[in-house]
């Protein structure tokens, strides 16, 4: 943004400095205009002098005359041709000037659109994420209740001594395993017995 910026601020400099030379060159040109048409008139004078040889003096005078004129027109002229190319110049730098502006600012709508996008996929990823969170805190309060079911369950059966302290899973799995040989055991005797 603060390129685009820089680049109209030089912009607005550039058409600036082209106004001012356009209106320089509309001066110029008047000027020529006015210079063509003295220098018409005088040739005009000249020709109707130069049938009275008694004005000779005066013919010379406007002879010098005409010549400084024609200096003039002259350096109005080649001064008219540079602001030409000044213009021309200023031309194209104010189109590359316009180009970059444009270009700037289709990349910042290009990368407000990709900011927007981010934005929305966070979004629906922090949404995502809080779901996930909810479920993961449902699971773990129903395995907490389900492993206590278990612990009362094993640690209550007939033999077994009530834990003084917290259980590690481990020692819920042996409990358990411990509880399953016996009746495995049991079942085993009562088998060989006959008894079902």
């Amino acid at each position: 943004a603060g390129t685009i910026s820089s680049l109209q601020r030089h912009l607005e400099i550039q058409e600036a400095q082209l106004r001012r030379i356009n209106s320089e060159k509309e001066t110029l040109q008047r000027k020529l205009r006015e210079r063509e048409n003295e220098l018409r008139a005088m040739s005009a004078k000249f020709c109707s002098l130069r049938e009275d040889r008694a004005q000779g003096e005066m013919i010379v005078t406007m002879e010098k005359e005409n010549c400084s004129l024609r200096q003039v027109v002259t350096e109005l002229e080649s001064k008219l041709a540079e602001q030409k190319e000044q213009i021309a110049e200023l031309q194209g730098t104010v189109s590359h000037l316009r180009a970059e502006v444009r270009s700037g600012q289709q990349h910042i709508c290009t990368q407000q659109q990709t900011q927007e996008v981010l934005q929305r996929q966070a979004e629906a990823l922090q949404h995502r994420m809080l779901q996930t969170s909810v479920a993961l805190e449902s699971i773990t309060s129903k395995f907490e209740r389900y492993r206590n079911k278990i612990i009362q369950n094993t640690f209550s059966a007939a033999g077994s001594k009530a834990p003084q302290a917290e259980v590690s899973d481990e020692e819920v799995l042996e409990a358990m395993q411990k509880i399953i040989n016996e009746r495995t055991e049991f079942y085993q005797l009562l088998r060989q017995r006959g008894i079902r």
